[in-house]
């Protein structure tokens, strides 16, 4: 019984032994893990106290330094937290736990079993909570350490990016501040600033590239949660501010420039605003058409002020009873209203050479209209040293021209319709005109088909269309003088100019209205030494008519033209028609003529009646020429 005794006295003391120094060892245990786990959760939120980081880089390269110096501190801890986590794992290994954890009643004791069990599951416990909150730590200080670092190199960049900018704002400043004002420009360098304005534009590409590269580097900072410093923030601020205003001042510049080239370049048509006298004022529509402004009427009309007048002065030519006659009699008018009786066939073509209008179914807008007739009349000031009033004629010539070729003012007429209407007002001959017209729509070779010819005649038609006079000339429809025209080559597709020239020699009835413009312009100043059998003018000036059925009846231009006649006396056909003095050929000629006549009967004269042009038939037709 004694040793019984004895033996349970022994383990009971070994095991109060174990219990004691395992309650030392597992107290020292979680007094340690207790220890790293506050002291990580005080390092956790002093890494969170280190936020925000700074917005220059003085305060990121301190905050750096301290953050290193945090790390140091942190890695320095981690020999000791290594070995507690180890004693940890060590302990935990010795006295594993797999029962679940029980509650115990009031006043049940603990047994020494369940006791081992319960600190190893709190020494788990803690052991976890340790070496989680030591990842977290370690990755959230390299983490802050990468974001310090990247942080630290956008904030160079944007410092470098904004002394660079800075330099180059100030230099462009410099430029624009030296820009003289617009208003103190030769017209002629105009272009040259222009130039130069948009080269110095492109040059700037750098700056707005740079630019846009600073705002993006500080977008992206403040999305990382990096706000830029009041300094820093201030002067990119100043830095958009100027290149802002400097953009600005660039685009105004640009546009006051293109809007001074427009409105008084080589190419604008202010010049002209000289050719109409207060209260009328010259406009310009969106198209570059012309109009005017009669301020004190309050009306605007397409017609310039003078064209309006010579319109009203041509109505005195209405009772010329031959419309040849009248339409060539209101084109001399026109021609000498407009200088073009001054201008020579071969000044027109070196001016159409110059403006390289050569494709005559080009379409020319009303600048290249304008440029064409300013260096016409120039030329004709130069060269010839005629004084003209450049504004008012290429005013007053545009004005016909548009309303010959474009009366709905669209802005665009042909150059074959161009240079039809100068042609044909030009003083020339007018076999030449008709050769250097010809030359307009005919190929290579030399030969023209009917489409071509048709566009020529479609061109030239509408000259007395304008003066309401077409439908004497046949009408609108050319088609009949394109086959009439054609009949001097039968069976050929195409003509050669001297078939046109034969044509025109008989005075087609399409084109009579020309040769009459130029026997009018020749009879103006020509005197002939004869009494007019009806208004007794001697001499008769101008056109003299002789009849060649009665002897010595001669009637200036005026009575012919009119119809009018003595009283109880009729004006008897076939008549004979000069425009330079008679030769005393021709008188023998006219008297051999008369005597034959006054031996025929009314009748031989009805069946051969007197005209003046060759008719064509004009009938309703079904094709149209193309225009």
């Amino acid at each position: 019984m004694n040793l019984c005794w004895s033996e349970i006295k022994r383990k009971s003391h070994n095991i109060r032994a174990r219990l004691e120094a395992f309650s030392d060892n597992s107290g020292k245990l979680q007094l340690s893990l207790q220890e790293i786990i506050e002291w990580l959760t005080a390092k956790d939120e002093e890494l969170s106290e280190q936020l925000p980081i700074g917005g220059d880089v003085g305060a990121v390269q301190h905050q750096r330094e301290f953050h290193q110096a945090f790390m140091e501190d942190v890695k320095s801890r981690g020999p000791f937290i290594y070995s507690v986590l180890e004693s940890a794992q060590a302990f935990l290994a010795q006295h594993p736990f797999q029962e679940p954890e029980e509650t115990l009643t009031d006043g049940k004791e603990v047994s020494p079993r369940r006791r081992i069990l319960n600190v190893s599951r709190s020494v788990w416990k803690q052991a976890n909570v340790a070496s989680d909150l030591w990842e977290k730590l370690t990755a959230r200080c390299v983490d802050r350490h990468r974001h310090m670092e990247r942080t630290l190199e956008r904030l160079l960049q944007i410092q470098a990016a904004m002394e660079e900018l800075a330099g180059a704002l100030e230099q462009a400043e410099g430029v624009r501040d030296a820009w003289e004002p617009v208003g103190d420009l030769f017209i002629d360098s105009l272009q040259d600033h222009i130039d130069a304005t948009k080269l110095f534009k492109e040059e700037l590409t750098q700056v707005k590239e740079g630019m846009k590269q600073i705002n993006e580097l500080a977008h992206q900072l403040a999305i990382s949660d990096v706000h830029l410093s009041m300094e820093n923030a201030r002067a990119l601020e100043h830095l958009n501010s100027r290149w802002k205003l400097l953009q600005g001042s660039i685009e105004e510049r640009l546009k006051q420039l293109q809007d001074a080239h427009r409105d008084f370049g080589p190419g604008s048509q202010h010049f002209l605003s000289s050719s109409v006298q207060i209260p009328w004022e010259r406009a310009i529509s969106p198209n570059k058409v012309p109009y005017y402004i009669n301020h004190q009427a309050q009306t605007t009309c397409w017609d310039h002020p003078k064209m309006t007048e010579l319109y009203q002065a041509l109505a005195d030519l209405n009772n010329i009873k031959f419309s040849a006659y009248r339409t060539a009699m209101k084109l001399r008018r026109v021609q000498k209203a407009l200088r073009l009786d001054l201008v020579a066939l071969s000044e027109l073509a070196d001016v159409f050479r110059e403006q390289e209008l050569q494709q005559g179914e080009h379409v020319m807008d009303v600048v290249e209209v304008i440029h064409g007739l300013t260096a016409l009349y120039e030329k004709l000031e130069e060269e010839r040293s005629i004084l003209v009033n450049i504004p008012l004629c290429v005013d007053m010539c545009l004005n016909w021209l548009l309303n010959v070729y474009d009366s709905p003012r669209n802005g665009k007429m042909r150059v074959l319709s161009f240079k039809m209407g100068l042609v044909s007002l030009c003083n020339a001959d007018v076999q030449e005109k008709y050769k250097y017209l010809f030359r307009q729509v005919s190929g290579p070779g030399g030969l023209t088909d009917q489409r071509h010819l048709s566009l020529l005649l479609h061109e030239a038609i509408q000259i007395p269309r304008q003066l309401g006079e077409v439908a004497a000339f046949g009408g609108s429809n050319v088609e009949p003088s394109v086959r009439s025209c054609f009949r001097v080559a039968p069976g050929k597709p195409a003509i050669e100019v001297s078939h046109f020239l034969e044509w025109t020699s008989l005075e087609p009835q399409s084109m009579v209205w020309l040769p009459v413009l130029h026997r009018v312009a020749a009879a103006e100043s020509t005197k002939h030494q004869a009494k007019c059998y009806v208004c007794k003018q001697c001499p008769i000036k101008g056109f003299r008519y002789r009849s060649l059925k009665q002897f010595n009846v001669d009637i200036c231009q005026t009575c012919f033209l009119t119809g009018r006649t003595t009283k109880g006396k009729k004006l008897h056909y076939p008549i004979m028609e000069y425009y330079t003095p008679t030769t005393s050929g021709e008188k023998m000629r006219d008297f051999a003529k008369t005597l034959k006549n006054k031996f025929r009967s009314k009748q031989y004269f009805t069946k051969h009646p007197q005209r003046g042009y060759l008719p064509v038939q004009s009938v309703l037709e079904a094709e149209s020429s193309e225009t």
